[in-house]
């Protein structure tokens, strides 16, 4: 407590400043220059140091020492509070320095009062944080992770840190990255008789994860309840808004789950009590990424709506129905288009689980419907303006079923032991959580809610 006390002594968070300072109070602060104005006596900056979304003025005498203080400088001042004209606090310093590069910056690439385009913003990840609705979106970001964690933590859940590096393809989509070493050199090294040169550090093909289900799985066999928010990578040639080939998956596993509709029940649950707990811990953050989305700050009506449950088949005569309506053609052996999954939703007026699916668009993991041999009880959560959010399902608890299955993956024998050695049946789920996030802010690209987006022909710093 000594060591943090006496490294946050000195200077305030201007997030504290605005919520806790009176006229009269004596301190420092420090932060990055947004903007500047020069009058006759005085110049003006306009503050921020990342804590919040607001500004604090910071007021000086017209001094020629200033002159190499510019947009973009990062300073430390010194002095008093008092009211400005318009009522907010402001303070007038007695003393300021410029931290780090003392020279006036001349190319710094946002400038004041301009509404930079997202595309432009992009094109500087090592300094989007300094813009202001990229820097509410990474604190936004940072409570909603929070929201998660504490969430599942009431509920007794373990967090699991699922392996990044894995041999299998959860999914069986080949969208899978490959991991070896740069080093041609070291390979040779490692070579072994029978094992190609490329396989040689493990011996085996080893991709980056496109799911951590089947490892939570493993772990649920032994601790009961568990979850993971680790890094997820699909080999995708999308550039969609709604896509990227690094993101971040929420995932839980649920022990002695034999019943959709309670999975349907707990998804629901979660989703809309982590909302509420943003909302709470985010409020300035949300609005301002919404107002920056759309124009306006909104309320999330599915907040309080029950949603609504409909079988594939079900779901599938709706589309059918109003098929005369959709740009995008009608495949029923290939699911549903964002433009059909969109249009469920405003069918229903709510977030829509689609359950029961045809067993050839799943993977082989899936619990077969006993009275219904074509299809397994797999799920997906529709929700308004991004579509799918979750896809889920009961998992196949019969060693046996599992080994005849004609999609099973090579070198997943371990996964059948879970089975054998006393398994148990589980449910369990993924959640998208940049689209989430989309999802909350009203954001159109996912690449700006997650720091440094990962997509095909790009992959900056």
């Amino acid at each position: 407590m000594f060591l943090i006390k006496r490294f946050c002594s000195g200077f305030q968070h201007i997030k504290a400043i605005t919520n806790t300072a009176k006229p009269g109070d004596r301190l420092d602060v420090r932060g990055w220059i947004k903007n500047i104005r020069r009058l006759k006596k005085n110049i003006f900056f306009d503050l921020n140091d990342g804590s919040t979304v607001r500004r604090f003025q910071v007021v000086i005498p017209k001094r020629t020492e200033s002159k190499n203080i510019s947009v973009g400088s990062n300073i430390c001042a010194s002095g008093c509070i008092q009211v400005a004209p318009n009522g907010q606090l402001e303070l007038h310093a007695e003393h300021v320095k410029v931290i780090g590069a003392d020279g006036h910056i001349t190319d710094y690439p946002f400038t004041p009062k301009q509404q930079h385009p997202p595309e432009y913003v992009r094109e500087h990840l090592h300094l989007r944080a300094r813009v202001d609705y990229i820097a509410a979106q990474m604190r936004l970001r940072h409570r909603a992770l929070k929201a998660i964690h504490d969430y599942m933590d009431e509920l007794d859940f373990v967090q699991i840190t699922t392996s990044v590096l894995t041999t299998n393809d959860c999914e069986g989509a080949g969208e899978i990255f490959r991991v070896q070493p740069d080093s041609v050199v070291l390979l040779k090294e490692m070579a072994r008789p029978n094992i190609p040169t490329e396989h040689s550090y493990f011996d085996k093909k080893v991709f980056l994860s496109v799911s951590g289900q089947l490892h939570l799985e493993a772990m649920s066999h032994g601790l009961g309840n568990t979850y993971t928010l680790t890094p997820a990578f699909r080999a995708e040639n999308s550039k969609s808004p709604l896509h990227l080939s690094e993101f971040y998956m929420f995932e839980a596993e649920l022990a002695f789950m034999e019943d959709i509709y309670s999975l349907t029940s707990f998804i629901e649950k979660m989703i809309k009590n982590v909302t509420l707990r943003i909302i709470e811990s985010a409020t300035d953050d949300l609005k301002f990424c919404q107002e920056k989305a759309l124009g306006t700050a909104f309320e999330l009506p599915w907040l309080k709506a029950a949603w609504v449950t409909l079988s594939y088949d079900e779901a599938l005569d709706i589309l059918i129905a109003n098929k005369d309506k959709f740009q995008t053609a009608l495949k029923p052996n290939e699911g549903f288009s964002k433009e059909q999954e969109l249009f469920l939703t405003n069918h229903c007026g709510t977030p829509v689980f689609v359950v029961d699916w045809p067993s050839d668009q799943k993977p082989f993991y899936m619990k077969v419907v006993q009275t219904k041999p074509n299809r397994v009880h797999a799920l997906d959560l529709l929700m308004p303006e991004v579509g799918e959010l979750c896809g889920g399902s009961l998992r196949e608890n019969d060693e046996m079923r599992l080994r005849s299955h004609p999609r099973l993956p090579q070198d997943l024998e371990w996964y059948l032991e879970l089975r054998k050695f006393g398994g148990v049946p589980t449910g369990g789920f993924g959640l998208g959580f940049e689209r989430y996030l989309q999802l909350l802010t009203g954001v159109k690209n996912i690449r700006d809610v997650i720091p440094f987006p990962r997509y095909p022909h790009s992959c900056q710093m």
